[in-house]
């Protein structure tokens, strides 16, 4: 590590030039990503938000959970996760169910159209992956699912870095 490179001694490693450039076409990449990403879930169902698509992944993932168990899973407000599961419900998408451990706590789990829905919209996503990452080599699709794993894996840290 270069002397540039180094913690200082608050633990903020200080970057050289074309570091703080990197990480600055990284921010604008990633902003242009989510703005498709967006741009995508609305065409692909019009009603639903890309939040929704994301709970309707993780309800199919986990088998079923409680709207709060959502809010904390995502770090989103529980009115947030409130509304968009209210919309996933008007919409015939999930539905609530008594947990019978604790018949005071409601579970949502996917309807089949739900999960009708989802496995288009995965289908469609894979495609689209499949397409745009075509022409790349094997070696730089695994460092990208990589870095992609690397930098998620640090949302969630304490500030200091546990």
């Amino acid at each position: 590590m270069s002397a540039a490179a180094e913690p200082d001694e608050r633990g903020v490693t200080r970057r050289t030039p074309a570091g703080e450039t990197a990480v600055e076409t990284i921010h604008r990449e990633m902003t242009v990503f989510a703005r498709r990403a967006r741009a995508s879930a609305g065409r692909m169902h019009p009603e639903l938000s890309l939040v929704s698509y994301t709970l309707l992944g993780h309800l199919e993932e986990s088998g079923g959970c409680r709207a709060t168990d959502l809010a904390a899973h995502y770090a989103l407000d529980k009115s947030t996760v409130s509304r968009q599961v209210s919309a996933l419900e008007r919409a015939g998408l999930v539905e609530r169910r008594t947990d019978p451990g604790d018949h005071r706590v409601q579970v949502l789990h996917l309807t089949a159209a739900g999960r009708r829905i989802l496995a288009r919209v995965t289908e469609s996503r894979r495609a689209a992956f499949h397409e745009r990452l075509a022409g790349w080599p094997e070696d730089d699709l695994e460092r990208f699912a990589g870095y992609l794993t690397r930098y998620n894996a640090w949302y969630g840290r304490d500030e200091d870095g546990t």
